[in-house]
C-alpha cells in the first residue's frame, strides 16, 4: 500500500534550510518518493493547528519511506534540517484504492 510522509516545517535559518531543500530530491527519488504538496496554501477549518511549510510526499510503500527516512543520505540532511527548523512529521499508509463515501 502506498504511504504519505507529512511534514510541518518552521524554517528558522532559511539560508541553511535551502541545502535541505536542495538535497532532498535526488534521495526521494531514489525511494520512489513524490511531492504531493509542497508549502502549498493551508487552511485549518477545526482546532487550533498552526501550520508553517507543509509538505506531502508520496512513496509505493511504507517500507520504502522508512528506507528514505533512515538512509545515510538523507540523516545527514536531517542534521541540516534539526539545525535550520522545528519540524514535526508522521507516516501515514494509504489505501491502495481510493474510496468513495
Amino acid at each position: 500500500m502506498p504511504a504519505i510522509l507529512m511534514a510541518d516545517i518552521d524554517v528558522t535559518d532559511p539560508e541553511a534550510y535551502e541545502h535541505y531543500k536542495a538535497g532532498t530530491p535526488a534521495i526521494l527519488r531514489r525511494f520512489g518518493g513524490r511531492y504531493l504538496s509542497l508549502a502549498g496554501a493551508t487552511k485549518v477549518y477545526e482546532g487550533e493547528w498552526q501550520m508553517h511549510r507543509t509538505v506531502i510526499i508520496e512513496f509505493p510503500s511504507m517500507d520504502m519511506l522508512d528506507s528514505f527516512y533512515h538512509s545515510e543520505e538523507y540523516q545527514a540532511l536531517c542534521e541540516i534540517r534539526w539545525k535550520s527548523a522545528d519540524s514535526r512529521m508522521v507516516a501515514i499508509e494509504t489505501l491502495a484504492e481510493p474510496k468513495a463515501p
